[in-house]
């Protein structure tokens, strides 16, 4: 007959190893449950970034196959930024006020859906409203993919790490996007450019549903009406105003009027933000030193690194004959040089010192690998003249991304966690889309100027194209180096504020 062991007495050793294995195993079951939260996150991340660049590559075939003109085909892009820069600041209040998992599933099954949709687009009506939905879901999903990140990770060296990577993934996502849109394109169909997003949702989505804990919605988080209708019609405007300015010129009367009216718009968003009780975007959130010079910092950084996708894509395929798939496999220098010094150098440098040297040093080694560009020629061999500019830039790229995405959301409060998160998405979307309306005059200037100054003849033609790309490498330079001066100027000395525990989900929730 068997008899039950004698229960331990309090001062017997098995049961503190009991109590101190079984806090032993749950620390871990969390620290482990943590990653699994940042692989899920950064897969959605990389989802949003993607469709930024990937339907670029595709645009010709979809062209060919639907019909539509060349006129047209700008909507294609110009819906999903209109649409995703535009709802940005909403997305992210509605992140605070419904719960960040619950808007992150939403958003993931509804950018699948709206992806769907547009691969199995048969006009280009369907198409372009595809895009949109996309934008719009992409609002909802990107601010709450990064709160959510930002209250989970609290220790001051586990949030390096995780920044590090995801900020890897925001800012190699653009060059993936070339990469896999020339694969998906060469060997499958345009449309899988947006089918792909499909099954990139399903996982992320089983993701989310297992290891992302359920967030409570922030207390006394109101929507803020009139701060809404304000924000969007302002942001999207803008948006828009920069898109037609690509195509129709600064000088275009609807252009100047809609800059115009987007910023009138966006003043009163900050006039009304002062005095509403419940405001779409605290001040206190942009007025802070640190945050508000990483908004400063990565917008400026996206304005110069979309230049770099935009025109050396035109260089490669224009001037150098690759073809999309090689184009893409080109940028690959960006993504390494991104990845060593978002993953390695940042988590490492952030904790102790701050952001400031970081990212003035980021800005730096954009003007460096711009100049380097800069100095292109159409007979330029990729492995001396592109690949080390394209590695410069990268690490410079990653320094920026990292610390800001790390820095943006660094002691707000929880009721803040979305829209500090929109904002940095905001920057980023506003900057690209300034910078490829701006760059591309410059450069078709520049372009138009040498033709008419030499004689017509195949090479003189390829060395105008180049002519216009290196004018778009040096103004975009000198971008960089405002942002080093702004950096510099305004980012305080020393590292950030340690996030509150208060913050980090509890367990129970």
């Amino acid at each position: 007959m068997s008899h039950p062991a004698p229960p331990s007495t309090p001062g017997s050793p098995a049961g503190p190893e009991t109590a101190a294995g079984r806090a032993a195993r749950e620390q871990e079951h969390d620290h482990g449950r943590r990653w699994w939260t940042l692989a899920t996150l950064g897969l959605a991340q990389l989802m949003v970034v993607l469709d930024a660049t990937i339907v670029n590559i595709a645009l010709p075939s979809a062209q060919a196959d639907l019909g539509f003109d060349n006129a047209d085909r700008q909507w294609v892009v110009t819906a999903y930024a209109l649409a995703f820069g535009g709802l940005l600041l909403l997305g992210g209040r509605l992140a605070d006020m419904f719960g960040r998992r619950r808007t992150l599933l939403i958003g993931l099954a509804g950018f699948a859906l709206a992806s769907a949709l547009g691969g199995a687009a048969t006009g280009f009506g369907t198409l372009v409203a595809a895009r949109a939905l996309q934008g719009v879901f992409g609002a909802l999903l990107a601010p709450s993919a990064l709160s959510l990140l930002t209250i989970t990770f609290s220790d001051p060296k586990e949030r390096g790490k995780a920044f590090g990577i995801f900020g890897a993934i925001a800012g190699a996502g653009a060059a993936i996007g070339l990469l896999l849109g020339g694969v998906l394109t060469e060997y499958l169909s345009w449309r899988w450019c947006l089918y792909v997003n499909v099954p990139i949702a399903l996982v992320a989505g089983l993701g989310a549903l297992r290891f992302v804990r359920p967030v409570p919605p922030a207390g006394n988080v109101h929507l803020d009406i009139p701060g809404v209708v304000t924000a969007v019609l302002g942001l999207g405007g803008l948006v828009y105003a920069f898109a037609r300015a690509e195509t129709d010129g600064w000088a275009d009367p609807t252009t100047l009027v809609l800059i115009a009216v987007s910023v009138v718009l966006l003043v009163a968003f900050v006039l009304l933000q002062r005095r509403v009780a419940h405001p779409l975007l605290p001040l206190r959130v942009v007025l802070d030193r640190r945050r508000g010079g990483a908004y400063l910092a990565i917008a400026l950084a996206a304005i110069g690194m979309f230049a770099v996708f935009l025109f050396l894509t035109y260089y490669f395929q224009q001037t150098k004959g690759y073809s999309p798939l090689r184009s893409g496999v080109a940028f690959l220098p960006f993504v390494a040089g991104i990845i060593t010094s978002s993953t390695v150098i940042v988590p490492r440098l952030l904790p102790r010192i701050g952001p400031r040297f970081l990212i003035t040093t980021g800005q730096l080694l954009g003007v460096a690998g711009l100049l380097y560009l800069w100095r292109l020629e159409s007979d330029s061999g990729y492995a001396a003249h592109v690949l080390p500019a394209l590695f410069v830039m990268g690490l410079g790229m990653g320094l920026i991304f990292a610390s800001c995405f790390n820095t943006a959301t660094s002691g707000t409060q929880p009721s803040d966690a979305g829209v500090a998160s929109a904002l940095v998405n905001t920057g980023q979307q506003v900057g690209g889309a300034l910078g490829t309306a701006l760059l591309n005059t410059i450069a078709t200037t520049a372009t138009t100027a040498y033709l008419a100054s030499h004689a017509q003849s195949p090479s003189v033609v390829a060395e105008a194209a180049v002519a216009g790309e290196t004018r778009a490498f040096l103004v975009s330079a000198g971008v960089f180096a405002l942002g080093a001066v702004v950096s510099l100027v305004v980012l305080p000395n020393g590292p950030n504020p340690v996030p509150q525990r208060g913050a980090q989900v509890p367990a129970g929730h």
